[in-house]
């Protein structure tokens, strides 16, 4: 049983390597435990079976988790052939078989290149997609089975790393949206026989590709643990950056700077004095702007100064 412990404001970045077994969900609330944050999320499910990268945004940070959400994945997995599983991972059972054709690893490649690029995809039924306003797993735990309409997506590389006489490695970097189960059962068909997901990790979630931290390091942490989270604007390094001066950083962070300046329109972070991530604003070409997310830390921090 949790301990309650006092809650704190933690904002920042952390790229938990969620261990196997474990819901996204489950993985998210320990962490925040531990860090005693009093807000947090994270952004995207990885199934319990599923291993790999899981950002976690904790405070100011929870106002850009729709950025990872929006970004490219890039996965390792290992697909067995010769079956089909009810859920398409191992966590269902067997419930069709087919031979498995000889094929080499150049022959795979031939067939993964088909998906490269825009395609549709139809979702699995063991999804948490809705129909009407019910889940598409708790449909299919029951049995049912429901029209699910293609959505668009993008492979940007699909590599076949081994093939074996029952199964297939491959990496993939694919756009958000994308199901590797269903993924796996589309390269099979056109293989000419069936395949289920038996192994599937995450290795990056667009810009990040490195620095995860296991929940063992985690654990270990102790009072270090806030040194392990990345700054609130970490997802964001290819928005354009905006630097101003402090009265300027206090007037954008108070709601009264009249304009940012002008440029190509778009997305832009904003910095004041010392590099201080103020937060973010969608500029147009006259300088005016709109979409402000500000960060409560940086406007303390400036407030607390001007008092000083």
């Amino acid at each position: 049983m949790q301990v309650k412990r006092d809650k704190r404001d933690v904002h920042g970045v952390l790229l938990l390597d969620k261990p196997l077994g474990m819901s996204s969900n489950k993985a998210l609330q320990r962490v925040k435990y531990l860090l005693r944050a009093r807000k947090a999320g994270h952004t995207g499910s990885l199934d319990p079976l599923a291993t790999g990268m899981l950002p976690l945004c904790f405070g100011d940070a929870t106002r850009y988790s729709h950025v990872f959400l929006d970004a490219d994945k890039t996965y390792d997995v290992t697909a067995t052939l010769g079956g089909r599983s009810a859920t398409g991972d191992a966590e269902g059972d067997i419930v069709q078989t087919a031979p498995v054709p000889f094929l080499s690893l150049e022959d795979w490649q031939a067939i993964g290149d088909q998906f490269l690029g825009e395609s549709k995809q139809v979702p699995p039924m063991y999804s948490a997609l809705k129909h009407d306003g019910k889940r598409l797993y708790d449909i299919a735990r029951k049995g049912g089975d429901v029209e699910r309409p293609p959505r668009r997506i993008v492979i940007e590389y699909l590599t076949i790393t081994a093939v074996g006489d029952d199964s297939i490695n491959f990496s993939v970097r694919c756009s958000k949206g994308t199901y590797i189960r269903s993924l796996v059962e589309d390269l099979a068909t056109t293989a000419g026989t069936l395949a289920w997901t038996s192994m599937l990790r995450r290795t990056a979630v667009s810009p990040f590709s490195s620095a995860m931290v296991t929940m063992e390091a985690l654990e270990a942490a102790g009072d270090t643990l806030p040194e392990l989270l990345a700054g609130c604007d970490a997802g964001l390094t290819n928005w354009a950056q905006v630097m101003l001066t402090a009265p300027e950083a206090l007037a954008f962070c108070q709601g009264r700077l009249a304009s940012l300046p002008s440029g190509q329109p778009g997305p832009r972070r904003c910095y004041g004095p010392n590099g201080l991530f103020l937060g973010t604003a969608l500029t147009h070409a006259d300088g005016s702007f709109a979409d402000v997310r500000v960060m409560s830390a940086a406007r303390m921090t400036l407030e607390t100064a001007r008092v000083r």
